[in-house]
């Protein structure tokens, strides 16, 4: 039976947090306290699986909770409840190390899902203490710059929560990978991830693509088809390049985030979803928000943690590793022996203006793979680089 403690210092609160636990018929031991510090005090004296804390309450408020959960008790997950004007708390409390939050007043589904992720999380956590989730190799992010580092960092603590994250960045520095660590480091990650280029789809299908149309709701519709939300259902929703998607759907999914809920094109029938969105641009979105091309709400919405993807140009220390990295990565899809560089030739790399970043950086390596004879040496990078 999980133990779950709520602190809230509003008992109207208190009591529909516990009727929506008490509903979801799981057994759940449920104990409540009405401030932070009894709350702390509690922490020391019983077994806890969960804490559902507020953040703005008398005497010790939900930040001082969570940060003194972390050093004394670092495998239990804290999920905050956020006021309307707490938002930007919350985020902080994310950072921290909280696992998820949600708004008041609690929605049913959000909370259950959250609360849900949070005990398998913690169940994971203690029957694999020392396992962390790996990701796929083909999705390393390869580096040991500071800004890779703290960017690792930050996705082992946002990934096991459902918080929704935008991922900014120069085109070809490597968002997606991002993405995809967040997805596998997840209690999402036996889901799916499903990907949305919205800068490749046209403006007149992007809604379909998304949530799918009924037969006969425009000319080529000839059967029902589901959209990219319904099969990212219980997974994550990836939505690369949102900074290009049209105002008619930023609007549609933002009310598939506030109800998760979606509705295919043609029909009027609801449809619940269970899904984590990430989404990445390259673009700036505040000032596409200026100009009237992004909505705020969805941007807020959207950027509940923020990731920051730096250009190769900040990071040119890690350009010797992303060398070998895709020397070996090369060889093996050629089914061909790895190709040396020599240390000059390395050096070279690093004096060039990266304006392609890391998916430059990866054809000129193929490129000198191809044309170099034996060793690459630095006139070979001169030569065939073509950064001149």
């Amino acid at each position: 039976m999980s133990h779950i403690l709520i602190i809230e210092d509003e008992a109207s609160i208190r009591r529909v947090l516990v009727k929506i636990l008490e509903e979801e018929d799981k057994g759940y031991k449920i104990s409540e306290v009405e401030n932070g510090l009894e709350g702390s005090s509690f922490i020391e004296k019983n077994a806890v699986d969960l804490i559902l804390c507020d953040i703005k309450m008398p005497k010790m408020d939900g930040i001082e909770v969570l940060r003194k959960v972390q050093n004394t008790h670092p495998e239990l997950p804290v999920v905050m409840i956020s006021g309307h004007g707490d938002l930007e708390t919350a985020v902080e409390a994310m950072r921290l190390g909280a696992f998820d939050y949600i708004s008041k007043p609690p929605d049913l589904n959000r909370l259950l899902n959250a609360v849900r992720n949070a005990l398998d999380s913690k169940i994971q956590i203690q029957n694999n203490p020392t396992k962390a989730k790996k990701v796929p190799s083909k999705f390393n992010m390869i580096g040991e710059s500071e800004a890779i580092v703290q960017i690792k960092s930050m996705i082992e603590k946002v990934a096991p929560s459902n918080a929704r994250v935008l991922i900014s960045g120069p085109n070809g520095t490597g968002k997606e990978l991002v993405a995809h660590w967040v997805h596998q480091k997840s209690t999402r990650s036996k889901g799916p991830m499903i990907e949305v280029n919205c800068a490749a789809i046209p403006s007149e299908l992007i809604e379909s693509e998304l949530f799918g149309h009924v037969k006969g709701s425009f000319t080529s519709a000839n059967k029902d088809r589901a959209g990219k939300f319904e099969a990212a259902n219980g997974g994550t929703l990836f939505l690369d390049e949102i900074g290009d998607m049209s105002l008619s759907a930023q609007a549609k999914v933002l009310r598939a985030l506030q109800e998760h809920k979606v509705q295919r094109v043609g029909s009027d029938k609801d449809i619940v979803v269970d899904v984590r969105v990430i989404a990445a641009t390259n673009k700036n979105l505040l000032d596409e928000i200026k100009q009237n091309r992004f909505r705020e709400d969805l941007f807020h919405r959207l950027a509940v943690i923020e990731i920051a993807v730096p250009p190769l140009n900040h990071r040119k220390d890690d350009i010797p590793l992303l060398v070998h990295h895709f020397l070996k990565q090369i060889a093996f899809h050629q089914g061909s022996t790895v190709k040396e560089i020599d240390s000059k030739a390395t050096k070279q790399l690093q004096q060039y203006d990266w304006t392609g970043n890391v998916r430059e950086l990866r054809n000129v390596i193929e490129r000198l793979t191809v044309l170099s004879d034996g060793q690459i040496t630095v006139e070979d990078v001169i030569t065939f680089a073509n950064k001149g």
